[in-house]
């Protein structure tokens, strides 16, 4: 039974919707309705050439672009009734396939244009390399499109795809694309009714079924595409609920989904909260779990950026998602990314404030948060930092001693000048004037020496004021109420210009600082995360960062000789041990954490020492970050020393095995072949007919032939690995030796194709090595060929060099595995033992590049594989005769072409 599920915005009469042209006449783009699968046979094809008869009932003018039916007679039942665009047959090296006819489609302009399997790949010389990219072109025309696909061929879950079944997906499709579809609708098959369908032959034909149940189509494995297929479209449908919420400007939670939201201040409380949060999360299935961090707008920010990195790292590994959202009203903030993220849940901790802040500033965010939250619950998780991490801001200065000197000279030279002045001109100016020219002298002394110099320019200037130019004159009594409450208006504005020059002085210096940190700290992370810097290099920037004589990473081993980490027992050990330098910069280095100017912990075993002066509170702050950085790229750098060091041991490790398993086997098996034969004839107690006799020496010769075939693959490998492989280069015709090969190979073999051009230009190659390779490949090329479908030979001339083609259709090499497939000792799917020892493509390549040439692998197309050996041409020497085409089968050989000999 088959139930499907919908996403998107369908129409109400199920028509197909084709959009009026625009202003400039361009038909309107069509709309894409993509029927999703987990596996194949599910019905997708079914579904959707039923989705086109019911179209076409209701008068759509509806084509069938493609559709492959896979021999499934149900399936190709529907195609009756549609219109189907024929075919485009394209050649391509030498063979015949069928692709969707684009250009006859848009010729045709349906309402409707049923196009299947939307990640295929196109046959080279097609418009487009893939055929979701023939329907963009159709939907730009205006026509509306049906299409299918599985999931296992969307790009963000092709490697997760693989792990589960082993079998990686070369044809994929951009995840943006579908997502972008205006419908997509789930076909969904329980793992048990597909696996019946295929038992039924209702999928593969007969000789396939075995096969695809035992392997791809396992229960775990259908299980598992159909939870991914189920998750993808979840994520769909809320991608297409939050753009209706944000259209119809909903602000309220819609509970579909729990999703909790914890705020993080990179204080000591935050993992406590996070795991809070994640419990909270996992309580309902399909839980979300969002964490974020506010800072203000003007980037100052208390958080530790090492605990905020921790933090973040502790979110993502139980499954949550880390944010960053700017705003100065943090209760706002935190609620305004909740309600746009449709949260349900908003977990907080408790203030840190102590009771005296809180009685002088009020409710904290915690409060404002609860105020506003509406419809979300709001979690005050209590900890072990509350009312003990913050107390009273303490006011601090951002002038420096310099210029606030430079304040109380200009401030008592302004104050002289200004009243020996002001006092000549007394019969020409009033009281006002005289303020005002002070308030200025008053601002240009806070401009310059901030907020004590003009304090004490504007006390200086009152007093003056009354002295010398509030009536009585000479007096320090001020006859009149008008004039007091100038002085007094002066006295205030002073003040507080002074204040707003020295806060905004200490805010700029702050913020300058803030960025240069961010800088610093987001191009260092950048950099240990990419691994481009490595830990030298990080402590060089370390120790030019905070202008220190040297910088050392210290470690201490215990007394039995290894890094003590975590646990208490390691930290006891640490007591005990002794410190070792792991990396430094700058002299003179430090031996121990007490000899160092500043002392970061980064583990209990690690720690980063400083020379040179006494770091301020707020470097340190950052030098922790710097800390775990270190920290960090020293891990990176030992795993890649260990990685590095491992690989020898892992290839003669594979090496040794492999060579076991050789000898035990597969040399084991002619040995035993051979030595039955020659026992049975020296035997006694029976008399052997002459055919028998003839038949038994065969068996013998032909063991022996083949155990002198594995010893001489071995023993060349041997030689090509020591470097005393003898090769004796001539100029020699790549037809003639192809031709000896041919004739090398088993009598009974099927038949191959040869197309090569005997116009070709000499090679320069030892004969018998060339000869080797191309017997070795195509063997190779026989053993994987269908039946049918004989392998190819043929070459061509490029620049100064000649390349043989052997190609095959048999099932290819995934791309990952294309380098191993040279490994030796390696048969990639191959379970056949009794054919060799794996070193046949590893001695070719070897034997290959010994004579200056190379050999590479590529798909394909169409399916199978290539294998090209490139080899140089030697020069002055060149056939005049036109191509040849030879069909070998078995000890006969046939000439299409007028050159050339019959082999």
């Amino acid at each position: 039974m088959r139930r499907k599920k919908q996403t998107g915005m369908a129409d109400t009469n199920g028509q197909a919707r084709t959009g009026s042209p625009d202003r400039e006449g361009r038909p309107a783009r069509g709309h894409l309705r993509i029927y999703l699968g987990s596996a194949a046979g599910v019905g997708k094809t079914y579904a959707m050439l039923g989705e086109g008869h019911r179209r076409a009932e209701r008068g759509a003018d509806v084509v069938v672009g493609f559709a492959e039916a896979h021999a499934r007679p149900q399936t190709a039942a529907l195609l009756d009734g549609l219109e189907v665009v024929p075919r485009a047959r394209l050649d391509y090296r030498g063979a015949t396939f069928e692709e969707m006819n684009l250009d006859a489609v848009l010729a045709r302009h349906p309402e409707i244009a049923l196009v299947d399997e939307f990640a295929h790949t196109n046959v080279p010389g097609s418009r487009h390399e893939k055929r979701w990219q023939d329907v963009e072109e159709l939907l730009d025309a205006g026509i509306d499109v049906i299409s299918a696909v599985n999931i296992q061929h969307l790009e963000s879950l092709n490697d997760v795809v693989e792990k589960i079944t082993g079998v990686p997906q070369r044809e994929t499709v951009p995840d943006a694309v579908v997502r972008a579809a205006d419908q997509v609708e789930l076909v969904d098959m329980t793992p048990e009714a597909l696996r019946r369908r295929m038992a039924h032959g209702n999928i593969y034909p007969p000789e396939k079924i075995d096969a695809a149940l035992t392997n791809y189509f396992r229960s775990g494995n259908l299980a598992a595409l159909r939870e991914l297929a189920l998750l993808w479209l979840a994520d769909k449908v809320d991608e297409g609920l939050q753009r209706y919420r944000i259209e119809h400007k909903i602000t309220g939670a819609w509970e579909a989904r729990e999703r909790v939201v914890v705020a993080l201040t990179g204080g000591p409380e935050g993992r406590a909260l996070i795991r809070r949060a994640a419990r909270i999360a996992a309580r309902s299935a399909g839980g979300d779990l969002l964490a974020v961090h506010v800072t203000k707008s003007d980037g100052l920010t208390g958080a530790d950026p090492a605990a905020l990195a921790s933090q973040r790292q502790l979110v993502e590994s139980v499954g949550g998602s880390y944010h960053q959202v700017v705003g100065d009203n943090i209760s706002e903030s935190l609620l305004t990314f909740a309600r746009a993220e449709n949260a349900t849940q908003l977990v907080l901790g408790a203030s840190r404030r102590s009771w005296l802040a809180v009685m002088l500033t009020g409710p904290g965010i915690g409060s404002r948060t609860i105020r506003g939250s509406g419809d979300i619950d709001v979690h005050i998780v209590t900890h072990g930092q509350m009312g003990r991490g913050r107390g009273l801001p303490r006011p601090r200065g951002a002038i420096t001693l310099r210029r606030k000197i430079a304040g109380y000279v200009l401030a008592a030279a302004l104050s002289l000048v200004l009243t020996a002045g002001l006092a000549s001109l007394r019969s020409s100016l009033n009281l006002t004037s005289d303020v005002l020219m002070f308030l200025v002298a008053v601002i240009l002394v806070a401009l310059v020496g901030g907020f004590a110099p003009a304090v004490l320019a504007a006390i200086a200037g009152s007093l003056l004021l009354n002295y010398y130019f509030t009536p009585p004159i000479h007096q320090w009594t001020i006859a009149q109420a008008n004039n007091a409450l100038a002085i007094g208006v002066f006295v205030a504005v002073a003040v507080l210009v002074s204040s707003v020059v020295d806060i905004a002085a200490r805010r700029t210096k702050q913020a300058a600082r803030a960025n240069a940190e961010s800088e610093l700290l987001a191009t260092t992370a950048g950099s240990v995360l990419r691994g481009q810097q490595g830990l030298s290099a990080l402590l060089d920037r370390t120790r030019e960062a905070f202008g220190m004589d040297s910088v050392t990473l210290l470690e201490c081993a215990g007394p039995d000789g290894d890094a003590s980490r975590g646990t208490q027992e390691g930290q006891n050990r640490s007591m005990s041990g002794s410190w070792h330098v792991v990396a430094s910069s700058g002299e003179p280095a430090v031996a121990t954490p007490e000899e160092a100017d500043v002392e970061v912990p980064v583990a209990d075993s690690l720690s980063l020492a400083l020379r040179g002066r006494s770091l301020p509170a707020t470097d340190r702050r950052v030098l922790g970050a710097f800390a775990s950085y270190a920290a960090a790229a020293l891990d990176q750098q030992r795993l890649a020393a260990e990685a590095q060091a491992a690989k020898p041991i892992a290839a003669a490790d594979r090496m040794r095995t492999a060579l076991l398993a050789a000898v035990s086997h597969d040399l084991r098996t002619p040995l035993a072949s051979a030595k039955a034969a020659v026992t049975s004839l020296r035997s006694q107690d029976v008399t052997w007919a002459a055919e028998d006799r003839e038949e038994l020496l065969a068996t013998a010769d032909e063991s022996l032939d083949r155990l002198t075939h594995l010893v001489d693959n071995l023993l060349d490998m041997s030689r090509l690995q020591a470097g005393a492989l003898s090769l004796f280069p001539r100029p020699v015709g790549l037809d003639e030796i192809v031709s000896q090969a041919l004739d090398n190979l088993d009598p009974a073999a099927r038949r191959i194709t040869v197309d090569i051009p005997v116009s070709l230009p000499s090679i320069n190659v030892d004969p018998a090595i060339l000869e080797r390779v191309v017997v070795n490949l195509t063997e190779n090329a026989l053993r994987y060929s269908p039946a049918g479908q004989p392998p190819l030979l043929t070459a061509s001339s490029l620049g100064d060099r000649v390349e043989l083609r052997v190609v095959d259709r048999g099932p290819g090499i995934p791309e990952q595995d294309k380098d191993k497939m040279f490994v030796p000792f390696q048969r990639l799917g191959d379970t056949d033992n009794t054919t060799g020892v794996g070193l046949g493509l590893a001695l070719s390549r070897g034997l290959t590049e010994a004579m200056g040439g190379t050999l590479t692998a590529e798909d394909t197309p169409g399916g199978g594989l290539t294998m090209t050996v490139s080899v140089p041409a030697a020069t002055g020497t060149q056939y005049s005769c036109e191509p040849g085409r030879r069909e070998r089968a078995g000890e006969g050989a046939t000439e299409s072409a007028t050159g050339g000999s019959a082999t």
